[in-house]
Protein backbone atom coordinates (compact mmCIF):
# COMPACT_ATOMS: atom_id res chain seq x y z
CA UNK A 1 0.00 0.00 0.00
CA UNK A 2 0.90 3.55 -1.08
CA UNK A 3 2.29 5.35 1.98
CA UNK A 4 -0.23 8.41 2.39
CA UNK A 5 1.07 12.08 2.23
CA UNK A 6 0.56 13.28 6.02
CA UNK A 7 0.23 11.50 9.34
CA UNK A 8 -1.55 13.44 11.79
CA UNK A 9 0.31 12.42 15.67
CA UNK A 10 -1.82 13.16 18.62
CA UNK A 11 -0.65 12.06 22.39
CA UNK A 12 -3.04 11.62 24.17
CA UNK A 13 -3.26 11.19 28.09
CA UNK A 14 -6.83 11.20 29.80
CA UNK A 15 -8.14 13.02 27.08
CA UNK A 16 -11.67 11.07 26.68
CA UNK A 17 -13.30 14.84 27.16
CA UNK A 18 -11.38 16.48 24.65
CA UNK A 19 -10.58 13.28 22.13
CA UNK A 20 -13.93 13.20 20.60
CA UNK A 21 -14.47 16.76 19.13
CA UNK A 22 -10.19 16.94 18.12
CA UNK A 23 -11.01 13.46 16.21
CA UNK A 24 -13.86 15.39 14.73
CA UNK A 25 -12.06 18.24 13.41
CA UNK A 26 -9.15 16.49 12.01
CA UNK A 27 -11.53 13.89 10.26
CA UNK A 28 -13.26 17.13 8.81
CA UNK A 29 -10.17 18.87 8.00
CA UNK A 30 -8.51 15.83 6.03
CA UNK A 31 -11.51 15.12 4.01
CA UNK A 32 -11.18 18.17 2.04
CA UNK A 33 -7.78 17.40 0.95
CA UNK A 34 -6.71 16.34 -2.21
CA UNK A 35 -4.18 14.47 -1.20
CA UNK A 36 -4.03 11.27 1.38
CA UNK A 37 -3.48 10.89 5.37
CA UNK A 38 -3.42 9.09 8.60
CA UNK A 39 -4.40 9.92 12.29
CA UNK A 40 -2.77 7.96 14.79
CA UNK A 41 -3.52 8.70 18.48
CA UNK A 42 -0.56 7.73 20.77
CA UNK A 43 -2.12 7.16 24.47
CA UNK A 44 0.36 6.77 27.35
CA UNK A 45 -0.84 6.07 31.15
CA UNK A 46 -4.21 7.49 30.66
CA UNK A 47 -6.54 6.12 34.06
CA UNK A 48 -9.43 7.42 32.15
CA UNK A 49 -11.13 5.61 28.78
CA UNK A 50 -8.68 7.25 26.68
CA UNK A 51 -7.05 4.04 24.47
CA UNK A 52 -10.91 2.61 24.60
CA UNK A 53 -12.41 5.77 22.98
CA UNK A 54 -9.68 5.83 20.45
CA UNK A 55 -10.17 2.25 19.53
CA UNK A 56 -13.92 2.83 19.29
CA UNK A 57 -12.89 5.18 16.68
CA UNK A 58 -10.04 3.43 15.33
CA UNK A 59 -13.07 0.77 14.36
CA UNK A 60 -15.01 3.63 12.34
CA UNK A 61 -12.53 5.46 10.68
CA UNK A 62 -10.02 2.74 8.65
CA UNK A 63 -7.28 5.44 7.93
CA UNK A 64 -7.13 5.80 12.16
CA UNK A 65 -4.30 3.67 14.38
CA UNK A 66 -5.05 3.53 18.57
CA UNK A 67 -1.48 3.38 20.01
CA UNK A 68 -0.93 2.21 23.48
CA UNK A 69 2.46 3.32 24.51
CA UNK A 70 3.48 1.56 28.20
CA UNK A 71 5.65 4.46 29.42
CA UNK A 72 4.12 8.17 30.21
CA UNK A 73 5.42 11.38 29.23
CA UNK A 74 4.36 13.29 25.94
CA UNK A 75 7.49 13.25 24.03
CA UNK A 76 7.67 9.35 24.55
CA UNK A 77 4.14 9.55 22.99
CA UNK A 78 5.30 11.27 20.02
CA UNK A 79 8.37 9.63 19.54
CA UNK A 80 6.38 6.52 19.28
CA UNK A 81 4.05 7.99 16.73
CA UNK A 82 7.02 9.12 14.51
CA UNK A 83 8.29 5.56 14.38
CA UNK A 84 4.80 4.22 14.02
CA UNK A 85 3.72 6.73 11.18
CA UNK A 86 4.17 5.93 7.62
CA UNK A 87 3.44 9.37 5.85
CA UNK A 88 5.48 11.49 4.11
CA UNK A 89 5.25 14.35 5.93
CA UNK A 90 4.48 14.10 9.81
CA UNK A 91 3.07 16.30 11.56
CA UNK A 92 2.47 16.37 15.27
CA UNK A 93 -0.89 17.91 16.45
CA UNK A 94 -1.94 19.12 20.90
CA UNK A 95 -5.30 17.67 20.81
CA UNK A 96 -6.55 20.76 22.25
CA UNK A 97 -6.25 22.19 18.96
CA UNK A 98 -5.63 25.09 20.46
CA UNK A 99 -4.43 26.18 16.47
CA UNK A 100 -7.24 25.70 14.12
CA UNK A 101 -6.61 22.67 11.93
CA UNK A 102 -6.89 24.32 8.92
CA UNK A 103 -3.81 25.60 9.06
CA UNK A 104 -2.25 22.17 8.98
CA UNK A 105 -1.48 23.58 5.48
CA UNK A 106 0.79 25.94 6.22
CA UNK A 107 2.99 23.89 6.88
CA UNK A 108 3.30 21.40 3.98
CA UNK A 109 3.88 21.94 0.54
CA UNK A 110 3.22 23.29 -1.90
CA UNK A 111 2.60 26.16 0.65
CA UNK A 112 5.56 26.11 2.29
CA UNK A 113 8.82 24.79 0.66
CA UNK A 114 12.74 23.73 1.62
CA UNK A 115 12.48 23.03 4.78
CA UNK A 116 12.99 20.02 6.99
CA UNK A 117 11.21 20.73 9.99
CA UNK A 118 8.28 23.70 10.08
CA UNK A 119 7.28 24.57 14.29
CA UNK A 120 4.38 26.55 14.92
CA UNK A 121 5.16 29.94 16.44
CA UNK A 122 3.45 32.20 18.78
CA UNK A 123 6.12 34.97 18.38
CA UNK A 124 6.97 34.93 14.60
CA UNK A 125 5.68 38.09 12.80
CA UNK A 126 1.85 37.84 11.71
CA UNK A 127 1.14 35.53 14.95
CA UNK A 128 -1.74 35.76 16.96
CA UNK A 129 -2.40 34.97 20.34
CA UNK A 130 -5.93 35.09 21.90
CA UNK A 131 -6.82 34.90 25.43
CA UNK A 132 -3.72 34.13 27.20
CA UNK A 133 -3.31 35.08 30.64
CA UNK A 134 -0.27 37.94 30.91
CA UNK A 135 1.68 35.10 33.59
CA UNK A 136 1.42 32.90 31.12
CA UNK A 137 2.16 34.85 28.46
CA UNK A 138 5.09 36.45 30.73
CA UNK A 139 6.45 33.03 32.41
CA UNK A 140 6.81 31.21 28.49
CA UNK A 141 9.18 34.34 27.31
CA UNK A 142 11.21 33.86 30.00
CA UNK A 143 11.69 30.21 29.85
CA UNK A 144 11.90 30.88 25.47
CA UNK A 145 15.29 33.33 26.91
CA UNK A 146 16.79 30.58 29.00
CA UNK A 147 16.31 28.18 25.47
CA UNK A 148 18.01 30.85 23.32
CA UNK A 149 20.80 31.26 26.25
CA UNK A 150 21.79 27.62 26.71
CA UNK A 151 20.38 25.46 23.62
CA UNK A 152 18.57 27.03 20.40
CA UNK A 153 19.58 31.01 20.13
CA UNK A 154 17.83 31.99 16.98
CA UNK A 155 14.45 29.81 17.74
CA UNK A 156 11.75 31.83 19.10
CA UNK A 157 9.07 29.48 20.29
CA UNK A 158 10.17 25.95 20.75
CA UNK A 159 7.42 24.45 22.95
CA UNK A 160 4.09 25.35 20.98
CA UNK A 161 2.44 22.13 20.28
CA UNK A 162 2.13 21.87 16.23
CA UNK A 163 5.51 20.70 14.41
CA UNK A 164 5.75 18.77 10.91
CA UNK A 165 8.67 16.74 9.92
CA UNK A 166 10.03 15.41 6.68
CA UNK A 167 9.67 11.56 7.43
CA UNK A 168 13.37 10.80 6.88
CA UNK A 169 14.27 13.83 8.82
CA UNK A 170 11.94 12.29 11.66
CA UNK A 171 13.33 8.85 10.83
CA UNK A 172 16.67 10.17 11.94
CA UNK A 173 16.81 12.69 14.85
CA UNK A 174 14.29 11.10 16.94
CA UNK A 175 16.56 7.66 17.00
CA UNK A 176 18.91 9.75 19.21
CA UNK A 177 16.05 11.71 21.88
CA UNK A 178 16.73 11.03 25.75
CA UNK A 179 14.00 13.19 27.15
CA UNK A 180 10.19 11.86 27.29
CA UNK A 181 8.46 15.12 28.77
CA UNK A 182 7.29 18.60 27.93
CA UNK A 183 10.94 19.63 26.52
CA UNK A 184 11.73 16.69 24.10
CA UNK A 185 10.87 19.62 21.71
CA UNK A 186 13.59 21.07 22.62
CA UNK A 187 16.55 18.28 22.39
CA UNK A 188 14.40 17.58 19.10
CA UNK A 189 14.91 20.58 17.86
CA UNK A 190 18.75 21.11 19.04
CA UNK A 191 19.13 17.47 17.55
CA UNK A 192 18.04 18.59 13.96
CA UNK A 193 20.22 21.72 14.59
CA UNK A 194 23.03 20.22 14.48
CA UNK A 195 23.00 17.57 12.24
CA UNK A 196 22.48 20.90 9.55
CA UNK A 197 18.50 20.44 9.29
CA UNK A 198 16.45 23.76 8.28
CA UNK A 199 14.09 24.30 10.78
CA UNK A 200 11.13 26.82 9.98
CA UNK A 201 8.97 28.73 12.48
CA UNK A 202 5.58 29.13 10.74
CA UNK A 203 3.23 31.80 12.58
CA UNK A 204 -0.06 30.69 13.42
CA UNK A 205 -3.85 31.80 15.02
CA UNK A 206 -3.19 30.68 18.50
CA UNK A 207 -6.34 30.13 21.18
CA UNK A 208 -5.11 29.83 25.26
CA UNK A 209 -6.75 26.34 26.47
CA UNK A 210 -7.79 27.03 29.89
CA UNK A 211 -7.73 23.22 30.20
CA UNK A 212 -3.76 23.01 29.62
CA UNK A 213 -1.88 20.03 31.66
CA UNK A 214 1.41 22.29 32.70
CA UNK A 215 1.96 23.58 35.66
CA UNK A 216 4.11 26.81 35.50
CA UNK A 217 6.11 26.41 38.80
CA UNK A 218 7.12 22.31 38.69
CA UNK A 219 6.88 21.83 34.96
CA UNK A 220 9.49 24.81 34.65
CA UNK A 221 11.61 23.85 37.40
CA UNK A 222 11.94 20.35 35.50
CA UNK A 223 11.78 21.96 32.18
CA UNK A 224 15.58 24.15 33.58
CA UNK A 225 17.04 21.20 34.24
CA UNK A 226 16.35 19.38 30.92
CA UNK A 227 17.97 22.00 29.37
CA UNK A 228 21.58 21.63 31.66
CA UNK A 229 20.86 18.18 30.66
CA UNK A 230 20.75 18.73 26.44
CA UNK A 231 23.90 20.83 27.06
CA UNK A 232 25.45 17.96 28.81
CA UNK A 233 24.28 15.10 26.39
CA UNK A 234 25.71 17.61 23.58
CA UNK A 235 29.36 17.52 24.84
CA UNK A 236 29.29 14.22 25.26
CA UNK A 237 28.07 13.57 22.14
CA UNK A 238 25.40 11.47 22.36
CA UNK A 239 23.78 13.54 19.98
CA UNK A 240 26.69 13.02 17.26
CA UNK A 241 26.04 10.34 14.69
Amino acid sequence: MKPPFLSIIIPAYNEENRLPHALGQVFAFLEKQAYSGEVLVIENGSTDGTLQLAQQYASEYPNLRAVHEAGRGKGLAVRRGMAEARGSYRFVCDVDLSMPVEEINHFLPPTLTDFDIAIASREAPGAVRYDEPYYRHLTGRVFNCLIRLLVLPDIQDTQCGFKCFRAAVAEDIFRYQTLTGWSFDVEILHIARQRGYRITEVPIRWHYSTESKIHILRDSWRMFLDLLAIRRNARRGIYDS
